[in-house]
């Protein structure tokens, strides 16, 4: 269960974040929305320890991140491509996370076997580093490591942004069947309402760096509501 208690976080006037109390249920696909400047990637960069909060803390299964890395065993995460090592070739870099993660490379090979659809033909075997990759090759990469440790916590950053329509179709059902099969807690941002809609089982709808709406989600309930504030027809 994720937790936040009173966090805040201001840049000069502006204000990033300014959330009293939230939760997230263990096995919850919670997408966050909201136009830009709402404060998605700053509540992410918080929670993953990247950015230090004003005031408050976040709680991830009864650890504050900032105190404690215990919730990384437990934690899979793409927020940009700086999560990379780009002079390593996508192959290199799992090697790499598989050592890290005492996950042995004959089980790290069966695990990528998984995400074969996903990486569509140009990931795996190109020879090619990962700075050399396409922006949306290097995205399935970051997210391909953020799966492959099968962590209880996934945290992505505008996951969809760089994929072609066929790719962005896989990741929605790849994220739905990780879900299902694994009881994991995701949160992804996206300006891809309706993908977040077909995925999430609530929504939280950030404006200034407040959760003004927490929208549960049944088979799209909260499409009206997220279109009439957006403005969609």
């Amino acid at each position: 269960m994720i937790k936040i208690a009173n966090l805040k976080k201001q840049f000069g006037e502006t204000i990033a974040c300014n959330i009293p109390s939230f939760k997230v249920s263990d096995g919850d696909v919670l997408g966050l929305v909201g136009n830009n400047g709402a404060g998605k990637t700053t509540l992410f960069r918080m929670m993953l320890d990247l950015l230090k909060p004003d005031k408050g803390q976040v709680s991830l299964n009864g650890i504050n991140p900032a105190l404690s890395e215990d919730w990384k065993k437990d934690t899979g995460a793409c927020i940009d491509e700086s999560f990379l090592i780009d002079y390593l070739t996508p192959e290199e870099y799992f090697a790499f996370l598989g050592k890290i993660g005492g996950i042995a490379q004959t089980e790290v090979d069966n695990r990528l076997g998984d995400f074969e659809r996903f990486a569509g033909g140009e990931v795996f075997g190109q020879k090619k580093l990962i700075r050399n990759l396409s922006a949306g090759n290097k995205q399935k990469v970051g997210i391909i490591a953020a799966l492959l440790r099968k962590p209880r916590l996934v945290v992505l950053d505008e996951p969809f942004n760089f994929l072609d329509p066929t790719s962005q179709n896989v990741l929605k059902h790849l994220l739905t069947d990780y879900n299902k099969s694994t009881g994991a807690t995701i949160l992804i941002s996206s300006h891809n309402l309706q993908h977040t809609i077909d995925i999430s089982t609530r929504i939280a709808l950030l404006e200034k760096g407040r959760i003004i709406k927490d929208l549960t989600n049944v088979e799209g309930s909260a499409k009206e509501e997220l279109a009439d504030y957006f403005g969609g027809e």
